[in-house]
């Protein structure tokens, strides 16, 4: 997630591990028969509700509602647009969203013990440039206040708590999370190289004067160097600039699946290159921190979706958009009441996803389907307490060198409490790699068993033993996690075509527009249309 710093312990638990292997045998067969007692879950987005979509059957419409501005989408983008409009006086518009807690990929759970992420769970420091997430992080007293130069001052409780990141690697913990230890000086070099050219790109600028790579990306320079990387994957561009070791072509991997959920093999080098240089990291006093809670970026979400209280209609699928001369007419069923009911509104703000709305209006398939989305898994699991590990102690993100998925964060990081029983975890997986169809089947024709398996063996990789201290697992399946920017992705021209409003009735925002999924492209999507809306409209702000 960020660049780390550099650890060289002793090899003391070299002897200990070696005991742990001759017991090993014994030990697998005991921890199987606990495996098949620990409570397990899957749970995850309405898929289901959501595939009607493809074979539309719904009931003939009973009810007829009238509203100036409809939102559909209850994900960032959605709220953001929600947000926006409260901002500037208008509060007559419906959100519809078919789940039935609003969020999309940063809602959050609870159990007993903590909150917990079902998806995104930070929020980096932003760009100075970003004036209106820092207004709105104010808004929410996430920033408390600013210094004479203009640096904010960020409520130290919602900054991440040291020990930060930690990574498992040469079977030791190491601080940060870019490999250091047991590296050869060859490949200490090549992570070296690689960090500074990274640095360089930070500082590009095109020929129109802006930052190349920038957040939110609709500020960055339009200049060609966007199509020159983008056609290439990274792996071929990084091959291309004679890096040759293992351990960086492993860091960036990682780094790649954990924003976009492809790999190397697949990214766009330029959507790779933008992760590491399009954040400025403005104010040195932040420099390796991120705001984070226990519940992620529910906690974004909370704040959010104040903006449309008691204008939410959740369990509301829309499944058909007519526009017509005077309104726009859309089609929605009621998972609930199991009726359907049309909606007429003068301007539709739609965000949705594109993999959705090739079913809500004619003539975007094609387009469509140059979007891809990697499927996701979050499992959050509850454990008495964590085996012993050796080297840097439990940080609140904790990585597998060449592991299966990408770690886990540590929920409880942010409590006061923080090392107090029992411990929960929230483990990351990508499907990422190859077909990513076929990988949305896996996600859901994969048992209980099958994914308690493959998550406690990737983790068992580190903390030997650990299905002895399991109590519960909860896997959230998110089939369509996040748009990947494959190569050639964001140099195509249907992100453009398909952000076009549609008779000045219906206007899109969603982050697989911008091609990036964080919290920022989501959320300046949403307050962008919203303004555009308003604009329209010929309202004056209050």
């Amino acid at each position: 997630m960020k660049n780390g710093v550099r650890f060289n312990p002793s090899r003391r638990g070299f002897l200990k591990l070696a005991f742990l292997g001759a017991i090993g045998l014994q030990f697998a067969q005991a921890c199987k028969r606990k495996m098949n007692r620990i409570f397990l879950r899957l749970t995850g987005t309405n898929h289901i509700l959501g595939h009607r979509m493809r074979f539309p059957d719904f009931p003939k419409s009973t009810e007829v509602i009238e509203i100036p501005i409809l939102i559909l989408g209850g994900g960032v983008s959605g709220l953001s647009a929600a947000y926006r409009l409260q901002q500037k006086g208008m509060n007559d518009f419906l959100l519809l969203d078919m789940e039935s807690e609003v969020g999309g990929n940063a809602r959050h759970g609870e159990n007993d013990y903590s909150r917990y992420p079902l998806g995104a769970h930070y929020l980096p420091i932003p760009n100075a440039s970003n004036r209106e997430l820092l207004r709105f992080l104010e808004e929410s007293k996430i920033i408390v206040g600013w210094t004479n130069e203009g640096v904010p001052l960020f409520d130290e409780e919602q900054l991440s708590f040291a020990p930060h990141e930690r990574l498992f690697i040469h079977n030791i913990w190491q601080e940060g999370i870019v490999p250091s230890y047991g590296l050869t000086p060859q490949e200490t070099a090549e992570i070296d190289r690689f960090m500074t050219q990274m640095g360089q790109f930070k500082q590009l600028k095109g020929s129109d004067g802006k930052y190349v790579f920038d957040i939110p990306m609709r500020n960055a320079s339009q200049s060609a160097d966007l199509k020159r990387l983008d056609v290439l994957t990274m792996r071929s561009w990084m091959e291309s600039e004679g890096y040759k070791t293992e351990p960086v072509f492993s860091y960036v991997n990682y780094c790649c699946r954990d924003d976009y959920g492809t790999g190397i093999a697949a990214t766009s080098a330029f959507a790779a290159i933008h992760y590491f240089a399009s954040r400025k990291h403005d104010w040195s006093a932040y420099q390796d921190l991120v705001l984070t809670w226990q519940e992620g970026n529910g906690r974004l979400v909370s704040h959010l979706k104040k903006y449309a209280d008691g204008r939410v209609l959740n369990q509301h699928l829309a499944y058909q958009i007519h526009v017509g001369q005077d309104a726009v007419e859309v089609s929605v069923f009621d998972d609930k009441t199991k009726l359907s009911k049309t909606i007429k509104a003068q301007k539709v703000i739609n965000c949705c996803p594109q993999f959705v709305n090739q079913y809500l209006l004619p003539n975007r398939t094609a387009l469509t389907k140059k979007f891809h989305y990697a499927p996701w898994i979050v499992a959050t699991i509850v454990l008495h307490r964590f085996p012993f590990a050796d080297g840097a102690t439990l940080s609140w993100e904790n990585i597998i060198y060449n592991g299966k998925g990408l770690g886990y964060v540590y929920d409880q990081h942010q409590s006061l409490n923080q090392l107090q029983s029992p411990f929960v975890i929230t483990y990351y997986h990508s499907l990422g790699d190859g077909d990513l169809n076929g990988n949305r089947k896996q996600l859901y024709q994969w048992t209980d068993q099958q994914w308690k398996e493959f998550i406690l063996e990737d983790l068992e990789k580190a903390h030997y033993g650990i299905e002895n201290e399991v109590i519960s697992i909860e896997v959230f399946r998110h089939g369509h996690g996040m748009i990947s920017p494959v190569s050639g992705f964001l140099s195509d021209n249907a992100r453009a075509e398909l952000t076009k409003p549609i008779a000045d009735k219906v206007y899109f925002a969603h982050s697989d527009l911008s091609g990036i999924s964080i919290f920022e492209e989501a959320f300046y999507q949403g307050i962008t249309v919203a303004d555009q809306v308003f604009a329209d409209l010929g309202q004056k702000e209050a």
